[in-house]
């Protein structure tokens, strides 16, 4: 039996069951959940910027490298570097033969790899002819007389090392790689595209023709729900679920069920129960001020609902089985049962908050819906959606990697500088934006200021990632790094993050103004 990891090559479509298409949340999940294949993972990232810069993944024991691009994170290239660390083949045909005793995991730097595949090799008998490709010549900076040639093929290219005093532009390029001058394989690349001169141009923004969840990818699973596209948020507790084939599907909160939610979404992957209730001490206050206020413009946001959205969503995963112990017949302020929980869609990006009716959310100002007065909460006797937290998953974040990213959208129904409401923004332009849709339309210019203040947490404290808020009572700015580092989780501090409230709407944001978190309400 081999000791190497065996892949097969799908020009266009991936590399084994990495799945050009497929979302950073699915393949980092596969590829941990294999330790013994993929013992070394390495995450690279830009720390100032990690929504915009492509995100990578390097697996040096396993001798390739995945590039995901950074608003939606999904596969956008494969890169072998190393033809000696995996058994690769084409059609069942062995890129390179591998000695069956030398065992390639090790990740000790010198481990000895092998050539790629001779030009010989993969033109006559792996992929066979092909239309002349691009040469690259030396760089300066190297001081090296040997250029690249890249050969490309539909989904495919090899990178080949040729001396750059034997190459002509008007030579046969089959005789340059045929000769002593061109060296074995270098590298080689699957993309979607003609050619790689034709793919790199988009390669990180044009659309993907595979789905983000490798199950989707897989044949036999016809009964795989829909996944989101993206979340559109319409003001008023309405959140539209764009999805990739299927219409529509439209979350109400307060009416729509959980029979509702399984019935489009399929079944959640986990149900966390809500039982910690440490910050309701700012309820009180809060209800104190909504009563001298109104219903609406006392805050920003209903604090209640700030300190009800427990994140701990985003880290403890428990079915019904686990909390049956913890689940007692505790009464709530109406006097029912405490039976609130989290719906978590791991695979969707968010979560979705149990509970019973409440107050709705006042929609967007000026749009079509804001004509109509908001309805009081129905019969208090079901459970509904009352909440939605549609999860970044920005790389060095505390809760990378534990939801797919979910992309979002507000539409506010307005135009001109109202555009641009998107889960890419950064918030303090968000920030802008959102106070002069709101501008005039709160109780007092005191409610109108409260827009700036934020409260602070710190998800590294407790006894376990599941704990609650923290709210600390200071707060210390400091200047995102301007460089580019490997990690696949950043150092103390990575727990810290600060939330900003909007009528229906709460803003998780971390130190480099990017939005982790944002929940409708």
């Amino acid at each position: 039996m081999s000791r190497y990891p065996a892949l097969q090559i799908h020009p266009g479509r991936g590399l084994g069951f990495l799945i050009l298409g497929a979302s950073l949340h699915d393949i980092l999940t596969r590829l941990k959940a294999q330790p013994h294949l993929y013992p070394t993972i390495d995450v690279s990232y830009f720390p100032a910027q990690p929504l915009l810069a492509p995100v990578v993944l390097d697996l040096p024991a396993n001798g390739f490298r995945l590039r995901f691009d950074g608003p939606d994170q999904r596969l956008r290239l494969i890169e072998i570097l190393d033809f000696g660390k995996t058994r690769l083949s084409y059609k069942n045909i062995d890129l390179v033969k591998l000695p069956e005793e030398t065992p390639v995991l090790s990740p000790q730097p010198g481990c000895p790899s092998l050539h790629g595949p001779a030009f010989r090799h993969v033109y006559n008998r792996l992929m066979g002819p092909t239309f002349p490709g691009e040469y690259l010549p030396p760089q300066d900076a190297t001081n090296s007389d040997t250029g690249l040639y890249i050969l490309s093929y539909p989904g495919i290219a090899f990178t080949f090392p040729l001396q750059h005093t034997a190459w002509s532009p008007s030579a046969d390029f089959v005789s340059l790689l045929s000769s002593s001058a061109a060296a074995s394989a270098k590298s080689l690349a699957i993309f979607n595209g003609n050619s790689w001169h034709e793919a790199r141009q988009t390669l990180f923004v044009q659309p993907c023709l595979n789905p983000r969840s490798l199950a989707l990818s897989m044949k036999g699973k016809e009964h795989q729900p829909d996944e989101v596209d993206l979340a559109n948020v319409c003001g008023g507790g309405v959140v539209e679920l764009v999805r990739r084939s299927s219409a529509p599907f439209r979350v109400i909160l307060g009416e729509t069920t959980p029979q509702d939610l399984v019935a489009e979404l399929g079944p959640p992957d986990a149900i966390y129960r809500k039982n910690d209730h440490r910050l309701s001490i700012h309820k009180t206050r809060r209800r104190k001020q909504r009563a001298s206020h109104g219903s609406y413009g006392a805050s920003p946001a209903r604090s209640e609902d700030l300190f009800d959205t427990d994140h701990s969503s985003a880290h403890t995963t428990t079915d019904d089985s686990d909390v049956e112990d913890n689940i007692e017949q505790r009464e709530d302020d109406q006097g029912q049962p405490a039976a609130k929980c989290f719906y978590n869609y791991f695979h969707h990006g968010f979560d979705v908050f149990i509970s019973y009716p409440s107050n709705p959310s006042p929609p967007f100002p000026h749009s079509r819906s804001s004509a109509h007065p908001p309805t009081a909460p129905k019969a208090m006797d079901h459970l509904v959606a009352t909440k939605i937290l549609l999860h970044g998953n920005v790389p060095g974040s505390y809760p990378f990697n534990r939801y797919r990213r979910s992309r979002w959208v507000i539409d506010a129904e307005t135009s001109g500088s109202f555009d641009g409401l998107d889960s890419e923004t950064s918030f303090s332009t968000l920030s802008e934006k959102l106070r002069n849709v709101w501008k005039g339309n709160y109780a007092s210019e005191e409610a109108e200021k409260a827009t700036q203040n934020a409260i602070v947490l710190d998800r590294d404290w407790g006894d376990s990632p599941g704990s609650s808020y923290e709210v600390l009572e200071g707060w210390e700015d400091s200047e995102p790094a301007q460089k580019k580092e490997s990690s696949a989780r950043q150092g103390s501090g990575s727990g810290t993050t600060q939330i900003f409230g909007f009528p229906g709407m709460l803003f998780e944001v971390l130190k480099n103004d990017t939005v982790s978190c944002l929940t409708i309400y």
